[in-house]
This record gives structure tokens, C-alpha cells and sequence, in this order.
């Protein structure tokens, strides 16, 4: 028997010696490598959520739009955005979490060997939609921040200190980028399918998000470079936007967390009470019987009139309007493009002398419709609201800017970046800082401040984007922030 014990030990203990050992170092658990598609998803789940999330560790654009205010802890309102390093979250968030994961993807993907024509048209398809994603994340970086890093980002093994690219420039590759990337996609073949969770792998859809993208950043260009936006403006217009609701740009949530809506998170999951509908826009909503406001907000027990938080003060939760819940259910999908926006987008084109079709005024009346419809709002109050005569755009006050920028600031509404980016390039609806403003700021914000982190480590480079835009304040406008 001792024999037999003997001779199995000494078999085992020569296959083992034979045996290549160095898949003992591997962590089967946690693999060094994964799949394109797997990138994607996450990415594109960060970059929608970042834009959704209301909590003021993330963003605060709803706040900086002025529609919702908060209540015991009034700080973002005021505009202090550095105590909890705001603006570090969204640079960090967008660099690292969305275009990294997304230029991974592509890496995998170019490592890729199509053996077929159909297996070639979804790899272009892949890598024209990953493409289309990192430009839409650079847009946002401009529009938050101005210049940032570009050709040199997201490269820490030969640039770990990037420099910073002029926004305009930015601008217009990305303007460059999105036609090669709408010339590229095949509506006859398939891309991500169920990985992505926006469009759900439609090439078709992609163009038009991609067209839409391209009109907006041009719309912005506008007042600084007027001929050029023109000609991209029409070639946006031409090869396609997104032309109904249907067609809107959105990520379905989940009903439980971690895949529900960010605002089921910040605003029921957490248990806290610290936003509230601000004044500055129920009080505008009221004023003009806006049918939306039953979709917006909820009225308190027993009241009868909606009443908004003061803008950045300290607020009682229970004595105002709250944030309608319809709007905090964990599925309630996440919006980054709509069709309301485009339509706003035209009716501004037209204003500004660009031939896209149309009126201003029928692009204006198919914005509110688009966005009353969105909301739920029936044809007779749709009907009514536009024959308002302090609505209909013949006989509403102002000029275009006013028209088209306060009721684009009502129908953004839960889009707060775009509301607060209409803001900007409109300078309407008149919008005023709180008294009790953080280090005094006079004025609506207008960009975050660069990061802290971006500050101390890439110094050299971020003294020099501060010289090159004017100073690094909340009031240093983007390069399209002309007026």
C-alpha cells in the first residue's frame, strides 16, 4: 500500500514540474481583458447619468438654469461649486469614465478581424457610434469648461500632462468628425444591438443624433463665425435631425437600483428633501397658465396654486411645490437629445437668417407642441396656450432671443445643461444671481471653473488655457458665448 501512495505522489510531483505554471498568476475572478461591447454599455451608462444625476456631488445644472432651487443646504445655489469639488466630478466622470472605457472599446475592436462583408459594415457601424459618443462627450467638456485637453487627452503613458486645445478649434474637429461618422454608418447593417441601451444599436438613429449634435454646435458657433455656421447648419439640416419624439435620444432605466434613474436615487432612495421647483421659473409658468406644470410639479396638500422655492435661499421643504413624482420613478428614461430642442434650434436658425425651412414661427409652435406632447398635454390646452397672446410668436414681447429663449428654457425643463446652455447663447429669460451669492458673484454662472486636481497636478498647462479664455471665474464666457 505504502508503495502505491508512493508511486501516485511521485506522478503527481513530475506533472507538476512539467507542467507551464504561469497560469497560477492569472485572476480568474478578475480578468485582464474584456469586451468591446461590455466598454460601450458602461460608458455610455456614465455619460447618461452624469447628465441625469441632480445630486450637487455631480452636477448642478438644473440648479444653475434656476429650475429647482434647494432647501436646508442652499450652497450650489449660491454658485460656491468648489466645497465638494463639482467640477472635478464632471471632468473626471467624462474623461475617465466615459471616453477612456469608449476609446478602449475601439482598441478591441480595431484588434478585430471581420471575416465577411456584413461582419466589416458592424465594425465600421461600432467604431463610427463610439466616435459619435466621444464627440458628444468633448461638446459637453467645451461647453462646461471652454478650453480643455483634446489631441492630447486620455494618453497617460506619453502625455500625462495634456495641453489644453482652443474650444473653437475643438468645435469645429468634432463638427469634422460627426460628418466622417454619419458617412460611415450603414442603416443596413447592424451595430451593438442590446448593448446599446440608447438607441438600442440603430445606425439610423445614430445618424441623426450625429446631424443633431452637428446643428447644435454650429447654432452656438453662430455668433462668432456666422458663414461657417451657416454651411453647417443647412448640411446638418440636410442629411437628417431627429425629427419626432419618437426619435428622441434617451436611456431606459431599470426599476431597481444600481440601474435605476440617477433622480430615483438622489431624490427617494436617499431620503432626503434638498430640492425643490424654484420661483424664478413657477412664477414665469404661472403667469402664463402653463398647462406643463402639472407635469412638472406637484401641489402640496390643499393647495391650489403652485409656488416655487425662493431661488437660492434657504428653503422649508414642505411649504412649496415639489418635484412632480413622476419624474423620480426609478425606470423614468434619461434624456440627452430630443426633438423639442431641435425644433428651437431651427426656429432660431431662422431668425438668424439661415434658410432651413420653414418659419420661425411654425419651427417655435412645433417646439412647444412637441414638448407639451411629451409631457402628456392634451391638443385643446396645447391649442389654447398657443394662442396666448404673451405666447404666440407674433405677438409675444421681445425679440427672437426672448421669445424663443424663455419658452426653450420652459420646455428644457429636467434637461438642465441644454436649459442652461440655451441661457447662455440667448441671454434669456432674464435671470439674476441670489443676494446671498457666494464671494459675492453678480451674475448667473456661465462655466465651471477648472478642476482643482487639473490645477495643481497640469499647472503650466491650465495657467495658459486661463490666459487664453480670460480668466478662470464663473463669468469667463465659452468662445460662443459672444453677447
Amino acid at each position: 500500500m505504502k508503495k502505491i501512495v508512493l508511486l501516485m505522489a511521485f506522478v503527481a510531483l513530475s506533472v507538476s514540474c512539467t507542467d507551464d505554471i504561469t497560469g497560477l498568476n492569472e485572476d480568474k475572478k478578475n480578468p485582464t481583458t474584456t469586451q468591446p461591447e461590455y466598454l460601450f454599455t458602461s460608458a455610455q451608462k456614465a455619460m447618461v447619468n452624469q447628465m441625469q444625476s441632480t445630486s450637487v456631488n455631480n452636477n448642478v445644472f438644473r440648479l444653475f438654469a434656476q429650475h429647482w432651487t434647494e432647501t436646508t443646504y442652499p450652497d450650489e445655489s449660491q454658485y460656491n461649486i468648489t466645497t465638494r469639488s463639482i467640477p472635478d466630478t464632471h471632468w473626471t466622470v467624462f474623461y475617465r469614465d466615459v471616453i477612456t472605457d469608449l476609446r478602449e472599446s475601439k482598441m478591441l475592436l480595431d484588434a478585430q478581424t471581420p471575416l465577411n462583408a456584413t461582419e466589416t459594415a458592424i465594425l465600421i457601424n461600432k467604431k463610427a457610434i463610439i466616435d459619435i459618443h466621444i464627440a458628444y462627450s468633448y461638446s459637453i467638456l467645451v461647453d462646461t469648461f471652454g478650453n480643455i485637453p483634446y489631441t492630447e487627452s486620455n494618453d497617460i503613458s506619453t502625455k500625462p500632462l495634456p495641453k489644453y486645445d482652443d474650444a473653437k478649434t475643438i468645435y469645429k474637429d468634432l463638427i469634422t468628425r460627426l460628418t466622417a461618422d454619419v458617412a460611415a454608418l450603414s442603416t443596413t447593417a447592424g451595430s451593438f444591438g442590446t448593448a446599446d441601451l440608447v438607441n438600442g444599436g440603430s445606425a439610423a438613429k445614430w445618424k441623426k443624433f450625429a446631424n443633431s449634435l452637428r446643428l447644435r454646435l454650429a447654432v452656438n458657433m453662430f455668433d462668432v463665425e456666422p458663414a461657417y455656421a451657416t454651411t453647417e447648419i443647412l448640411a446638418a439640416v440636410a442629411a437628417g435631425t431627429i425629427a419626432s419624439n419618437s426619435e428622441n435620444a434617451k436611456l431606459n432605466y431599470l426599476g431597481a437600483q444600481p440601474n435605476a434613474n440617477p433622480l430615483f436615487v438622489d431624490l427617494v432612495a436617499s431620503g432626503r428633501n434638498d430640492f425643490v421647483p424654484a420661483n424664478t421659473l413657477v412664477d414665469k409658468m404661472n403667469a402664463k397658465s402653463d398647462p406643463r406644470r402639472a407635469k412638472y410639479f406637484a401641489l402640496n396638500d390643499g393647495a391650489t396654486t403652485y409656488s416655487g422655492g425662493i431661488y437660492g435661499a434657504g428653503n422649508t421643504y414642505e411649504n412649496f411645490s415639489k418635484i412632480n413624482p413622476s419624474l423620480t420613478v426609478p425606470s423614468y428614461p434619461g434624456t440627452i437629445f430630443d426633438y423639442v430642442e431641435i425644433e428651437f434650434l431651427l426656429a432660431e436658425a431662422v431668425a438668424k437668417g439661415v434658410a432651413v425651412g420653414g418659419t420661425v414661427t411654425t419651427h417655435y409652435n412645433a417646439a412647444i407642441t412637441a414638448s407639451m406632447e411629451s409631457w402628456g398635454v392634451g391638443a385643446t390646452d396645447i391649442a389654447t396656450y398657443l394662442a396666448r397672446p404673451d405666447v404666440a410668436y407674433a405677438t409675444a414681447t421681445g425679440t427672437y432671443k426672448q421669445k424663443i429663449g424663455e419658452q426653450a428654457w420652459f420646455a428644457l425643463y429636467n434637461r438642465g445643461f441644454e436649459a442652461w446652455s440655451s441661457y447662455r447663447r440667448l441671454d434669456f429669460p432674464i435671470l439674476v444671481a441670489p443676494v446671498a451669492a457666494y464671494n459675492g458673484i453678480a451674475a448667473v454662472p456661465v462655466r465651471y471653473s477648472y478642476p482643482a486636481r487639473e490645477q495643481t497636478l497640469n499647472t503650466a498647462n491650465v495657467d495658459a488655457a486661463i490666459a487664453a479664455i480670460g480668466g478662470n471665474a464663473l463669468s469667463t464666457k465659452i468662445f460662443w458665448d459672444k453677447f
